[in-house]
């Protein structure tokens, strides 16, 4: 096994067009970290480049500490699995197994040996005579999965493998790599735009955007611990609800926070109250989780909203909200509810969220609060 590392990776195509920019990340050996982000963000790229079938402009590139810039593809002991399989569709799966083993001219025995280990791995034993037009999309996947593993390689690196199967074969396989991946150890990385299955594989997840990269981090951080807007917008499904606020000072010494023409008061103790006021009349955001807002009565305090829509999804009720006396375009909040709850368009109701799940994000969208774990440690 082997790790990896980027150092000041930066990716230039011919016509200058930035790809990558100044990208820096340490994986641990055996550890699988998942690389999301939105399409064009980079993250291909940069398994490409880690692959060798692109070529980093500046930058260092080690695998088990050793340089690869200058190696070849064949020499970086790397195993690609792609999106759309890649296999030999005139081979059988046996034969789809063999093939990258007879490339190295090893044994008859060690490549028979070999396939029936990573047949018996992925239960494909009783589909080695098969051809890749006979399988299913699943076992496709596995096959290729299995010609990546038998190369035994330090390396495993997963460019979008699912993209292609149905939503709950997706499921599926996603399980089925994660006991594969944790049973081998072999150090990897996933590449995904499906953030369901960086949380669920990832050791930890690589969010990126722009070429960049935006935080790195243990899923459950991600989701509580947001390092930027972008981050708290993307991650979760539904996403942060993030609006744009104000912190106004009370005639008492508190806090208010401002939502266009509404005021809702913050019950903060004196010691976050005097922490947050260096922040106060800046053009701030807030965010706050859709499981974070709750209805109150429409005579209780709160902030006042109409329902713009609902979806009614069996064990829970997204309800998505307007907030009232926000200036043009005011954005449409979420709140997750459980269970189903009838509601009517433009009907209005009272919304109250948890101050201790509360996100505040500075002018230039860095973190400033997350949530209970900032409010906790100021003294």
């Amino acid at each position: 096994m082997a790790s990896i590392d980027f150092e000041h990776i930066d990716k230039i195509y011919p016509g200058g067009t930035q790809a990558i920019f100044d990208y820096n990340l340490a994986v641990g050996d055996g550890e699988l970290v998942a690389f999301v982000g939105p399409s064009g963000c980079g993250k291909s790229t940069l398994l490409r480049l880690l692959a060798g079938l692109e070529t980093a402009s500046h930058g260092t590139l080690r695998i088990g500490g050793q340089s690869v810039n200058a190696l070849p593809p064949q020499q970086r002991n790397v195993a690609m699995v792609f999106q759309d399989y890649a296999l030999y569709p005139h081979m059988t799966v046996r034969r789809n197994l063999e093939f990258p083993l007879q490339m190295r001219d090893l044994p008859s025995t060690e490549i028979e040996r070999q396939v029936s280990w990573a047949a018996e791995l992925l239960s494909l034993s009783a589909l080695l005579d098969r051809l890749p037009k006979q399988l299913s999309g699943g076992q496709r996947q596995r096959v290729a999965m299995g010609r990546a593993l038998v190369r035994q390689p330090s390396v495993f690196l997963m460019d979008e493998p699912l993209s292609n199967l149905d939503a709950r074969l997706r499921v599926q396989i996603r399980a089925e790599i994660g006991e594969l991946l944790e049973r081998t150890g072999i150090t990897t990385i996933y590449v995904t735009h499906d953030q369901a299955e960086a949380m669920t594989l990832g050791d930890r997840v690589a969010v990126m955007d722009g070429g960049r990269l935006q935080q790195v981090a243990p899923p459950r951080t991600l989701y509580e611990r947001p390092a930027n807007v972008f981050v708290a917008g993307f991650i979760g499904n539904p996403p942060m609800n993030l609006f744009p606020v104000r912190l106004t000072p009370t005639a008492n010494g508190g806090l208010n926070l401002d939502l266009g023409a509404q005021r809702l008061p913050l019950t903060l103790a004196s010691s976050v109250a005097e922490h947050w006021r260096a922040w106060q009349e800046m053009p701030l955001t807030a965010g706050i989780r859709p499981e974070h807002l709750h209805l109150a009565a429409v005579e209780a305090d709160g902030l006042s909203a109409k329902v713009a829509d609902a979806e009614y999804l069996g064990h829970e009720t997204l309800l998505h909200l307007q907030i009232d006396g926000m200036a043009a375009p005011a954005p449409v909040l979420v709140a997750r509810l459980p269970g189903i709850r009838p509601f009517e368009k433009n009907q209005l109701l009272r919304l109250t969220l948890e101050i201790t799940q509360l996100h505040l994000f500075g002018p230039d969208g860095l973190t400033l609060v997350n949530g209970a774990a900032d409010l906790n440690a100021v003294p």
